[in-house]
């Protein structure tokens, strides 16, 4: 084993690090023979320094050998993945992977929990009764083999490298690290086993990355390394300067979603994305000829409902209600306690500070404060408008469902400044910024 002291000075003085370093400071860390604060400091120096190409490509590759690899060569059939960087009101994953499970993909989905003003996919999963995020592997294998797709939480044998450094890094704010979040999030989605990877980078007010050059640089990132090591990849770099869907919150994105589906009532925004998603995996994973043949699929699939179907097969595989989709409004506790944010005077609405909206679910409990902080699945909130539209004074802009007037009077004046009222009709907000292939 290297001396960890020696790699973190090097890494700290800006050097390059060479294979055996990054394996042996990944191995040291599996096995308890370097501290936290050694982690820290490697982090940290990764945060100011950066790594190169192959630094980078040597860390996932370290990150992947740390556990074991989920084997999926029996399925007759692509196997492949989507990962957001998170944003609010963001359901994409519990619509998408149903849809192009149905069009011929394999979709095994290691999807996390919410921290901060963005939401997780498991939390709103774990809003359906006796959804079970944490299935033993070969349960999970056999979902994804006999329904198309499946949605848990990471497990303790994949990628476990990567918990550490993600535990270490959320309290050192070594987060934003684009060397660090490739390899984290390329790591866990190589070891769940997929040849192919669709990812929704967010920007804008209510993102991860506020400003597109950074997440143009994490997309680019990401698809080079993925590229290096035999993943096909590609990345949308994605609007984010308002919440995504008409809700944010658990148990009212999970509604939504299944809303979607079963062609209750579909966000225009939201279906332009998960289409967009659909056709660049469908394409790069060989079952179309082209992205506009695989959104021209997928969109085909939503309107004959096969993927309400395949949804409902997942939710019940894993321990929820058999009959879901029929029986979903009344499955689903929303908080009763609803209030109103009303327009104060007449316009356009110009603008949405997302950020707000997230962090004011988080205040009353319906987000993390810190990991392992319960949450209250119930608690959400309807956006009635979006950029762009005209409303009335005293028309609806917000419905908020709390459990008591205390909660409603801790956020009300917060969720008050969320968003802007103008004459003037504010420019159309591209929702596909950029593809990255």
């Amino acid at each position: 084993m290297k001396i960890p002291y020696e790699i973190i000075r090097k890494k700290r003085d800006g050097e390059v690090l060479n294979k055996d370093e990054i394996f042996s400071f990944i191995s040291g860390a599996i096995k308890n023979d370097i501290s936290d604060a050694q982690i820290s400091a490697f982090c940290m120096s990764v945060f100011f320094n950066g790594m190169t190409l192959q630094e980078k490509i040597y860390f996932t590759n370290a990150m992947i050998d740390s556990g074991k690899i989920i084997n999926w060569e029996h399925l007759n059939g692509p196997v492949a993945d989507k990962h957001s960087t998170g944003g609010v009101g963001d359901k994409v994953s519990l619509i998408l992977a149903p849809i192009v499970a149905s069009c011929g993909l394999f979709v095994p989905m290691i999807a996390g929990r919410g921290l901060g003003h963005t939401g997780g996919t498991i939390d709103k999963l774990e809003s359906i009764p006796g959804y079970n995020t944490s299935p033993e592997e070969n349960k999970f294998k056999n979902i994804v083999e006999n329904v198309g797709c499946g949605i848990i939480g990471q497990t303790n044998n994949l990628a476990p490298a990567d918990k550490i450094f993600y535990a270490i890094r959320d309290v050192t704010a070594t987060i934003e690290s684009v060397p660090l979040i490739t390899a984290s999030i390329l790591s866990k989605k190589i070891a769940a086993g997929i040849s192919g990877l669709v990812m929704d980078v967010k920007t804008g007010n209510g993102a991860f990355a506020k400003n597109f050059s950074f997440a143009k640089e994490i997309a680019e990132s990401i698809v080079l390394v993925s590229k290096k090591i035999g993943l096909k990849a590609s990345a949308l770099i994605t609007d984010m300067n308002q919440p995504l869907g008409f809700t944010t919150g658990n148990s009212v994105e999970v509604k939504e979603a299944v809303d979607f589906l079963v062609g209750k009532k579909r966000n225009m925004r939201l279906n332009k994305l998960i289409i967009e998603l659909a056709g660049d995996m469908l394409f790069n994973n060989g079952i179309c000829d082209s992205i506009e043949l695989g959104k021209k699929l997928a969109q085909n699939k939503l309107s004959e409902g096969y993927p309400a179907e395949c949804f409902n097969k997942m939710v019940s595989n894993l321990g929820g209600p058999i009959n879901f989709i029929k029986t979903y409004s009344n499955d689903l506790i929303i908080a009763g306690f609803k209030k109103y944010i009303k327009a104060e005077k007449a316009g356009y609405v110009s603008a949405f500070d997302t950020l707000i909206l997230g962090q004011a679910l988080t205040l009353v409990g319906g987000g993390r404060k810190k990991r392992g902080d319960e949450i209250d699945h119930s608690l959400g909130f309807k956006i009635n408008a979006s950029v762009g539209d005209w409303v009335e004074k005293g028309q609806k802009i917000l419905t908020i469902y709390l459990k008591t007037e205390d909660q409603f009077c801790i956020i009300s004046n917060f969720i008050k400044g969320s968003y802007k009222i103008s004459l003037k009709k504010p420019k159309s907000l591209p929702l596909i910024i950029e593809r990255v292939q």
